[in-house]
């Protein structure tokens, strides 16, 4: 289908009920298994909200983001945007987003004035197969379905995840053994990219879907080593992100994600996207709860 109609029409399309104030009360168009709001919706329209309070020649270069409440799903969300400060090349814009009277999210933006400068330099990209030799996320579902070995309680979740109406284009590059349960090194190679068509716009548009984007399945990437564990509960805490370069949100991107630390019931991720021609544009970093059962779990075959 048409993304205008999914993310720019109806996801990230924020009512404006004052200058600075803005409500979204339309269809979440995905709610995770935990039946609280996407945290990537969330960051994707308080940047959308941000945005809306600078000129149009200032592009978002950084924000950073706390989640210090779970979001309800079942009630519009208001955001709330303050013009912390507006200088000569730099600006700043602090959100707060609020559901039944209380934040749940509070956010700073930052956007500058298009600059040049000699001092340059970026990290390489990882050497992987292009998308178009990698299986999406759906058909990797549906190839493990037909393994007759499955557990059936298995079997159902991947069903379950396989119905899921997720706005996103998912190409995992390395896709773990679902079956097994052995450690893995917490890493992730995904292609990712938003369904349909955007086109060419303000790149602050491109941000907002990229934000949306960046936190699916990223914190997964420090459950890797503890496959053997249930998760009782996982939450992001905080999420910030970095845009280097103009990039299409509707084009592949490589998504590396990492994990350097988790303890104290947290887990630290880190992520990069890469357009296909090999630049760097978006640097993100999150840090959430993580919970699980204490005692190993069993095999799903």
């Amino acid at each position: 289908g048409d993304l205008r109609s999914v993310l720019i029409t109806s996801v990230l399309n924020l009512e404006r009920l004052e200058v600075d104030l803005f409500r979204y009360g339309g269809q979440h168009h995905w709610v995770p298994a935990t039946q609280h709001l996407f945290g990537g919706q969330i960051v994707g329209q308080a940047l959308v909200a941000a945005a809306h309070a600078v000129s149009r020649d200032e592009q978002v270069h950084s924000l950073h983001c706390y989640f210090v409440r779970t979001g309800d799903p079942k009630v519009p969300v208001l955001y709330e945007v303050e013009r912390t400060r507006t200088g000569k090349s730099f600006s700043v814009r602090s959100v707060k987003a609020i559901q039944h009277g209380k934040p749940i999210f509070t956010c700073q933006a930052s956007f500058q004035l298009s600059q040049g400068s000699p001092v340059q330099h970026q990290f390489t990209m990882p050497t992987v197969p292009p998308p178009e030799e990698l299986l999406t996320q759906e058909e990797l579902i549906q190839k493990f379905l037909q393994n007759p070995n499955v557990a059936e309680g298995y079997r159902k979740r991947l069903t379950k995840i396989q119905a899921q109406d997720v706005p996103i284009d998912i190409k995992p590059v390395n896709p773990p053994d679902i079956f097994s349960l052995e450690p893995q090194e917490p890493k992730q190679l995904f292609w990712v990219r938003a369904r349909g068509y955007i086109g060419e716009t303000d790149m602050k548009v491109h941000c907002c879907v990229a934000a949306y984007i960046s936190d699916y399945a990223f914190l997964g990437t420090a459950l890797l080593p503890h496959r053997q564990y249930r998760i009782k509960f996982m939450v992001s805490l905080d999420h910030s992100m970095w845009f280097h370069a103009p990039f299409r949100a509707d084009h592949w991107m490589l998504y590396e994600c990492e994990s350097p630390w988790a303890g104290g019931c947290r887990g630290l991720v880190q992520g990069r996207l890469w357009r296909r021609d090999g630049v760097l544009a978006v640097t993100c970093a999150q840090e959430g709860v993580i919970r699980v059962e204490q005692t190993p779990t069993q095999s799903k075959l």
